[in-house]
């Protein structure tokens, strides 16, 4: 019996995994239809977790019955934000980074001094936080470019790599319906000396998120997991300050040189 999709469901087949594919086999459609329902529906229960109410230990239970965070532990952190954008608001068409604490400790203005750059990165932040607080730390600024940074604290939260992929599109699908000229820059989640035991989880969201990048032409996506990985392939200690999870100057300026050639790329519209 041939299965047939619906329009809706072939068109969001051809988002996540490339028109192209959808020419293949009956099989094949049945995988992406699975596939493609399991993502909706770990969209949902992402985004239930992220409107739930926060609990006085400061945790959600999403639909799903997982326990995590709640985003409104970041809220002073957004007040923060909020504060000093009313004292001197950024400039439309910067290159915004957003994400957690790998965006908050990076030194933007040294590293990239001749970049027009904001900084909103906050704390141990999951991804999906970053989608709960699109519409105050993101879509404000008209960024040309976001260099988005987080999954490293939702893979250590216990999320499942197939929910990372979700909350990505999530915070893909709000940025490209609001700002359809931004490009998003994904920078792989790190191995790291802290977490190398979870490596494994990180690097399946990796390649998820890779392949949701490669389908769209809004995305890219830096890989910097091989750089950071010694002879030995394990993370190279000369990369991190003492913890074994934050980069140190060293670990910055690889991430950096790595970056430039992606900034440099004017195709990325102006609003």
């Amino acid at each position: 019996m041939e299965i047939r999709l619906s329009g809706v469901a072939e068109q969001n087949c051809a988002v996540l995994y490339g028109k192209s594919q959808l020419k293949e086999n009956n099989a094949m459609k049945m995988t992406f239809l699975k596939t493609l329902a399991i993502v909706s529906i770990l969209s949902i229960f992402s985004y239930e977790s992220c409107l739930a109410v926060s609990k006085p230990n400061d945790v959600n239970i999403a639909a799903s019955g997982k326990v995590y965070r709640s985003p409104q532990r970041w809220a002073p952190d957004i007040a923060a934000f909020k504060k000093m954008d009313d004292q001197n608001f950024p400039p439309q068409n910067a290159v915004l980074f957003v994400g957690s604490s790998s965006i908050r400790l990076w030194d933007i203005k040294k590293f990239f001094p001749d970049l027009a750059a904001i900084n909103r990165g906050f704390g141990g932040s999951y991804i999906s936080e970053s989608v709960y607080y699109a519409d105050k730390i993101v879509l404000p600024y008209k960024p040309r470019i976001i260099v988005f940074y987080a999954g490293d604290n939702d893979i250590a939260g216990k999320k499942p790599p197939e929910l990372l992929l979700s909350d990505f599109n999530d915070f893909a699908t709000i940025v490209h319906k609001n700002l359809p000229k931004t490009r998003i820059i994904y920078i792989a989640i790190k191995p790291s000396i802290k977490r190398w035991l979870m490596w494994p989880q990180a690097k399946k969201a990796n390649d998820l998120i890779l392949q949701y990048c490669r389908s769209t032409d809004f995305a890219q996506f830096l890989d910097i997991a091989p750089a950071m990985l010694g002879a030995d392939g394990k993370p190279r200690p000369e990369l991190f300050v003492p913890d074994g999870l934050h980069l140190n100057e060293t670990g910055y300026q690889l991430w950096t040189k790595m970056l430039n050639p992606m900034l440099a790329d004017k195709t990325a519209g102006k609003h």
